[in-house]
């Protein structure tokens, strides 16, 4: 084969390469698809660990995200318990949250996991964590035991298993679709994907046309 030939069979295959790149959606399926309780609104889910640096990473384009959140989408987190060893930073999420703390201190869990190296699964460093930022580590503790924190454990087990979650961050849409790093490119273009799946969402259904209605019969001579 000449050299010009190989050179255009080489962009051949390259053009072939990046048309299906183009066409790779940013989203997978979920199969069975879980519903919507919260219809007519969008429902919009993360899945996520503390522990997590992807994670992390995904919390200021997320954060941005939610300040202008669309009205018609409802939001929620879920902290994945696939795995006991992430026990301990869900009890951390679901005390706060029962204390009406969690909006307050969510980003500070992750700062003091990622940046400041604390190991917030040990009771000790835990309290002295929560002791430097004004929580009373008694009262943590009294609402950590309670029944309350220990429902919202069972839920969020049972959640990352109805949504089959073995990795995090995921972000599902109207339980339909799941969104994640390896799906849209990287964190930071996972909420871009993640609107481009609720304009799907918000899309009005396709009815059928209306049939051309009938002529009415003529008036007999």
């Amino acid at each position: 084969m000449s050299f010009r030939k190989t050179l255009a069979a080489a962009a051949a295959l390259l053009m072939l390469a990046f048309g299906a790149i183009a066409q790779q959606k940013p989203y997978e399926v979920l199969s069975p698809p879980q519903g919507n309780p919260e219809a007519p609104k969008i429902e919009v889910i993360e899945f996520f660990w503390y522990g997590c640096p992807h994670c992390f990473r995904l919390e200021p384009s997320l954060n941005a995200w939610l300040k202008n959140k669309p009205a018609d989408v409802v939001f929620k987190r879920v902290h994945a318990v696939p795995t006991p060893a992430w026990l301990p930073h869900a009890k951390i999420f679901y005390t706060l949250e029962s204390m009406g703390l969690v909006d307050q201190y969510h980003d500070k869990v992750f700062d003091a996991i990622h940046k400041d190296n604390k190991n917030l699964a040990n009771e000790k460093q835990l309290d002295q964590w929560l002791a430097s930022n004004g929580i009373d580590p008694a009262k943590y503790h009294e609402v950590e035991k309670s029944f309350t924190v220990d429902s919202k454990l069972k839920r969020a087990n049972q959640l990352t298993a109805q949504y089959k979650v073995d990795g995090v961050p995921r972000i599902f849409v109207d339980g339909k679709y799941w969104i994640g790093p390896e799906s849209a490119g990287g964190e930071d273009r996972m909420m871009a994907a993640v609107e481009q799946v609720i304009g799907m969402e918000r899309k009005p259904a396709v009815t059928p046309a209306a049939a051309p209605a009938k002529p009415a019969d003529a008036k007999k001579k």
